[in-house]
């Protein structure tokens, strides 16, 4: 078994404590991202699993051992970097080969496990290339190569698409994920690209500050976000938010977020008339609608598959994502339906309904 368990730990560099009590469970064979913006911990995190970092308080668990005094190459852990951290003399066979012939494994097996990887990888063509001749995205299956063959218990990957270009981050994303359904090897990835994120993804660790946000499947955390941080990272456009105070007529809860503009509040909500909010709706939970809120066009950006539209409701900037194509022009004159929304407290930013 390869869970990896994290209770209570904790990181400070000096003064500054960079990891406040982390608690994290991880099963075996679960893809887990950690996700969160620079400066978060979350590759800190990361190196302590690895053991790049020392631990400042707490235990770390790998397949129910303990590892917190343990050597990074006893952990029975492969890391994949940033920065692909090839040998750059070494043929792509040898910088793959490298760590079992470190091990004493016969030429034989080396061979074996490097051509198994080099086949899964679409590598083989490439064994007696050197790193400068191929690609980034060659170079980063090269790297998970490195890893593949030792057969680790856990995965560990630090930003490995982020040198990648666009086109080539979601192509390698996939091949990541496929690798992951393939080898079922637990492994855990940090990203701050909250997409990568939602799309590889069996769990996701929402960072901040050295905190743990919340913790939830993909879909759970775009459905049920626990705070405004989590409302506002996890959706690409981000959430709309926007302040306002609850209202109660005829028995229904409203918010109201700017003169004669009224947002419906979350069915079965329940707070109390007069309370300050701030009112939440995703960019592709707003329709076009001749019974919705005024609101002025800005910028219109159409996409082909989608049509996004920026306007201004009541001082507020807003973004609305419509299927629809639409010819609207700035400064004109349009009516958006909230077809959902969230409420949250502005004080502790905790969802409210």
């Amino acid at each position: 078994m390869a869970e990896v368990t994290l209770k209570s730990v904790f990181k400070s560099f000096g003064s500054t404590r960079v990891v406040h009590g982390v608690d994290v469970s991880i099963a075996d064979g679960e893809f887990c991202v950690l996700v969160g913006p620079s400066g978060c911990g979350k590759s800190t995190l990361l190196r302590m699993i690895a053991g790049l970092e020392e631990i400042g308080a707490g235990e770390i668990a790998i397949g129910g051992r303990v590892v917190n005094n343990i050597a990074p190459k006893e952990r029975d852990i492969a890391m994949v970097f940033q920065n692909y951290a090839l040998y750059p003399h070494m043929t792509v066979h040898d910088n793959m080969a490298f760590s079992l012939k470190l091990a004493g494994e016969p030429a034989e097996a080396i061979r074996k496990r490097v051509e198994e990887a080099a086949q899964i990888l679409g590598l083989m063509e490439y064994l007696q290339r050197y790193p400068r001749q191929l690609s980034g995205g060659q170079r980063q299956r090269v790297a998970m190569g490195r890893a593949i063959v030792r057969k680790p218990q856990v995965f560990l990957f630090d930003e490995p698409l982020s040198n990648l270009d666009a086109k080539l981050r979601v192509q390698m994303r996939t091949e990541i994920k496929a690798l992951h359904q393939r080898l079922k090897t637990t492994s855990i990835y940090v990203t701050h690209d909250q997409i990568e994120a939602m799309t590889m993804a069996d769990k996701i660790v929402v960072m901040n500050g050295g905190n743990v946000e919340q913790i939830g499947g993909p879909l759970a955390l775009y459905d049920n976000p626990a705070n405004l941080f989590v409302a506002g990272f996890i959706g690409s456009p981000a959430m709309n938010f926007l302040p306002g105070r609850v209202r109660r007529a005829d028995g229904a809860h409203t918010v109201t977020v700017g003169p004669d503009v009224e947002f419906p509040a979350p069915p079965g909500a329940s707070i109390d008339a007069g309370r300050e909010v701030i009112v939440g709706v995703r960019p592709e939970h707003l329709r076009v609608s001749d019974d919705g809120v005024p609101v002025e066009v800005v910028v219109v950006e159409p996409t082909g598959a989608d049509t996004q539209i920026f306007c201004k409701l009541a001082d507020n900037d807003i973004n609305a994502v419509v299927r629809e194509r639409h010819e609207f022009h700035p400064g004109e004159n349009i009516r958006l339906k909230p077809q959902l929304t969230y409420i949250f407290d502005p004080a502790s930013g905790a969802r409210l309904a």
